[in-house]
């Protein structure tokens, strides 16, 4: 399972611009509220990061090297989830924190 996961961490940051702010999405990650999440991402544009890559964990998780690379890890729940699954919830979080900055209705 150690090489499974090393393959696929070889493979992600193979593909991982070296500028950019790399946030992991693992179950070992902090959790943070939509307006947290909304905050961050403010401060990241705020501070110039252009470039920010989020990267979700395969069911065994990411390899030491990929979480080496994140600037920060973050986690939706401790349970699994299918990969699918949570690239739609990370899409709809990242659309909640972008209404929620401009003070857009969506949120509530």
């Amino acid at each position: 399972m150690q090489q499974v996961k090393q393959k696929e961490g070889e493979r992600i940051l193979a593909k991982t611009h070296p500028d950019a702010h790399v946030i992991a999405l693992a179950i070992e990650g902090k959790m943070l509220t939509s307006e947290q999440l909304a905050e961050n991402l403010d401060k990241l544009a705020t501070y110039g990061k252009s470039k920010i890559t989020f990267i979700i964990g395969g069911s065994l998780g990411l390899s030491d090297e990929v979480m080496k690379r994140a600037n920060e890890a973050l986690s939706f729940s401790k349970m699994t989830f299918p990969h699918q699954l949570m690239r739609l919830v990370l899409v709809e979080q990242v659309y909640r924190a972008f209404r929620i900055v401009r003070g857009e209705p969506y949120h509530k």
